[in-house]
């Protein structure tokens, strides 16, 4: 099965016109669409902001979220309306001049699954319908735009269970919704998922929903079924038992050719596929689907056989260029590996060569790595993608730089696509690294691209999960469902490695019983969710995370580590690895800096036309270390026809950069730190920029002045800025 295929191209060249009502705007001057517009570009043509005003904006209007959790919310703007998530994961209208509340919808206020990303809006051509689409507890479900009132004749009582229709057990599906928006197209909203990171995972599926009544309407299957194009790259009805190859980050659409383009993730279980041999199509695929029916267009895999969790996480960026002396429609896909892929958007052809290269086998039993993998020839990559004990970071402290070399030394280290095995594999740019999602955009008129990425290298160790036990203590019993399922990320001793992996320490009077359960069973952020535990399981695990000193580990407790591989069946072992990520004691990566950069990319030649450190960390700004990035973000840009790249950063900066040279020519310091997206939207003549602050602002367990520690309550915002009115009058 080749990597690329082009097979039916649909016959569809209108212009859509349903869901967006008849009085349209001008592209990408307005942001009801989740990055803005259905393509998804993260780009605005509003101009009264540019490069020679943008030092004089000022804030105009702040919306505190009024709970003290986390948001990286990518505000909505329809009319005068703004859409935003806040108060206890309420759905918020506020005026978009004013910031003052419109109308509140509650949701489940302790839930950790909701479409905390975006939103999506759909209007009737009359616009005597309006409604806003978003998913909670797995469940898809509509409310009326204007009074915030749920649709009940949406689904069943309002409702659309997720869950369904995927040829699984739905009880045993608990995560199925993913944490991003899907997109609208005529009267269907098309929705990705997110599978959780487990050997039982669900398939991803993508599938339409009808947006009136919630009733499905197509499906496609990312792991093939019988007589589908790609069952021959698995295992026989692997379907039934394998999940991943999902879309949990965004899609882009283009409207007038009716496709929808999407990136797929790896299959699961992300570090060992001695259960799934093959290609497995379509995992880590960017997919072209005719948006109407769902059928497949063409397709291009990144990554055969992921064993990396090398997801394609960024939303496709659409643009037109010109190659060859002729313009050109692309798309472009940035990935975790750091590379820029860019294809002709009707055909699915490569705008530059693509080679297989050969890489390593496995020497794990029953593991079969693909022979080759993908390589671009241009453009170059915007991430590091190697890591030796020479680019470890200058601030580790003497011992742990002695700890870290020690370990990369002994460690197998080959390149990008090193198959994990029982001893320490590096992985570089890391499992979390490179560009992750809304972390892109695009001038689709210029070609030129922007892509925010993070290096932050992985340790992956595989080892046989440990078994339960169910005699001892209930503390005991509960010690060990947690090294059997908990352990690996979070440590035997507890510790984790925040902010990536939160400390367990306290965690029983630092949580609630019923929010430890919840996470356990429904997952949150990178953790997986683990649904096969009994109720029994559960409580023992809660026992044990309330009162660790009751159950101390035995140096006699048997290590299922240590069990040969020879031993088991490869094709039903569980063989796990840690995420692994590669943090010092002070919270910042061991490789050298710079940890997080902004890259932009003429797409019309395939080269870099500048590439700067994007953040700073506070404490090292201090020592005189300015240049050294944000360290673990997740944020997103977004590009202006005004000359500007707006974003913001953990350590509380929004800011404006050139995006012509990379500088920044403007920052303004906010009360809490920022993930996720900026809207940018006019009023009455008035450009505004509104960030979502309502993130940690560091990852120090300890407070440092200004910057309260991680495990802090976060003062969230929204913040609008503008020009003064004046000013904003004469632009």
């Amino acid at each position: 099965m080749p990597a690329y295929a082009l097979l039916n191209a649909p016959a569809i060249h209108g212009q859509a016109d349903q869901g967006k009502g008849t009085n349209i705007p001008p592209p990408h001057t307005t942001w009801s669409d989740y990055g803005g517009s259905p393509d998804g570009s993260q780009y605005s043509a509003l101009r009264q902001i540019n490069r020679s005003n943008v030092n004089q904006l000022q804030v105009v209007w702040t919306y505190k979220t009024g709970d003290n959790r986390k948001y990286l919310f990518n505000p909505l703007v329809v009319d005068r309306i703004m859409y935003v998530l806040a108060k206890d994961n309420a759905i918020v209208a506020l005026n978009a001049a004013t910031g003052k509340v419109l109308w509140t919808h509650a949701t489940d206020p302790e839930t950790t699954l909701i479409t905390n990303r975006g939103i999506n809006y759909w209007e009737s051509p009359d616009r005597s319908d309006r409604r806003l689409l978003f998913a909670v507890n797995n469940h898809l479900q509509a409310i009326d735009a204007r009074t915030g009132r749920s649709i009940t004749q949406f689904g069943t009582n309002g409702l659309v269970d997720l869950r369904d229709a995927l040829g699984r057990d739905p009880v045993s599906l608990t995560l199925v919704q993913s944490y991003n928006p899907g997109r609208i197209f005529e009267d269907l909203l098309i929705l990705g998922s997110a599978t959780n990171e487990e050997y039982a995972s669900g398939p991803g599926d993508i599938r339409a929903y009808n947006v009136r009544t919630g009733d499905l309407a197509w499906t496609f299957h990312t792991i093939p079924h019988p007589g589908e194009l790609g069952y021959d790259t698995w295992p026989k009805d692997a379907w039934k038992t394998v999940g991943g190859a999902n879309d949990w980050s965004g899609m882009a659409l283009d409207e007038k050719r009716g496709i929808v383009y999407i990136p797929t993730a790896s299959p699961k279980y992300n570090f060992y596929g001695a259960n799934r041999t093959g290609a497995n199509l379509f995992g880590d695929c960017l997919l072209a689907l005719n948006a109407r029916t769902g059928k497949l267009v063409w397709y291009y895999q990144m990554v055969h056989h992921d064993i990396w969790d090398y997801d394609n996480a960024t939303t496709p960026m659409l643009a037109t260029v010109r190659h060859n002396g002729k313009l050109v429609d692309i798309v472009a896909q940035p990935t975790k590996v750091g590379f820029v892929w860019v294809f002709d958007r009707e055909t699915g052809k490569p705008l530059w060569p693509i080679e297989e290269r050969p890489e390593p086998k496995s020497d794990m039993p029953g593991e079969q790595t693909s022979p080759t993998q993908p390589f671009p020839s241009k453009p170059p990559p915007f991430g590091r993608q190697k890591f030796t004990v020479d680019d470890l970071s200058p601030f580790l402290e003497p011992a742990e730089r002695e700890q870290f070399r020690t370990e990369m030394l002994g460690a197998h280290n080959l390149g990008l696509f090193t198959p994990p095995g029982l001893g320490n594999t590096v992985e570089m740019p890391g499992n979390n690294g490179g560009a992750n999602f809304g972390g892109a955009a695009i001038d689709p008129a210029s070609g030129n691209l922007y892509v925010i990425s993070k290096d932050l290298p992985a340790m992956l160790k595989l080892e046989l999960a440990k078994e339960i036990s169910a005699t001892g203590s209930e503390e005991a019993q509960g010690r060990t469902v947690f090294e059997a399922n908990c352990s690996l990320c979070h440590g035997a001793d507890r510790k984790g490695k925040p902010p990536a992996i939160p400390s367990l320490l306290d965690a029983g009077s630092r949580f609630s019983s019923d929010h430890i359960l919840r996470v356990v069973t429904h997952g949150q952020g990178p953790m997986p969710a683990f649904s096969k535990l009994s109720h029994p399981e559960l409580d023992s695990l809660l026992a044990y995370l309330q009162h660790p000193e009751r159950a101390p580990v035995s140096d006699a407790d048997p290590d299922a580590s240590l069990t040969k591989p020879s031993a088991v069946d490869p094709a039903t072992a569980h063989y796990k690895s840690s995420f692994g990520f590669m943090l010092a004691s002070s919270g910042l990566p061991v490789i050298a800096p710079p940890w997080t950069t902004l890259t932009a990319y003429d797409l019309n030649s395939g080269t870099i036309r500048w590439k700067v450190p994007l953040g700073q960390v506070p404490g090292l700004v201090a020592k005189g270390f300015p240049e050294t990035g944000s360290q673990y973000p997740k944020v997103d840009p977004v590009v202006t026809a005004g000359g500007l790249i707006f974003t913001g950063t953990r350590d509380r900066k929004v800011r404006a950069i050139d995006s012509s040279a990379g500088k920044v020519v403007w920052e303004a310091e906010v009360d809490a730190a920022l993930e996720g997206m900026p809207a940018v939207y006019e009023v009455d003549g008035r450009q505004y920029v509104v960030f979502c602050a309502a993130a940690q602002a560091t990852t120090s367990t300890n407070n440092i002045p200004g910057h309260p520690a991680s495990q802090a309550p976060i003062p969230g915002a929204y913040v609008a800025f503008a020009l003064p009115a004046a000013l904003a009058k004469n632009n």
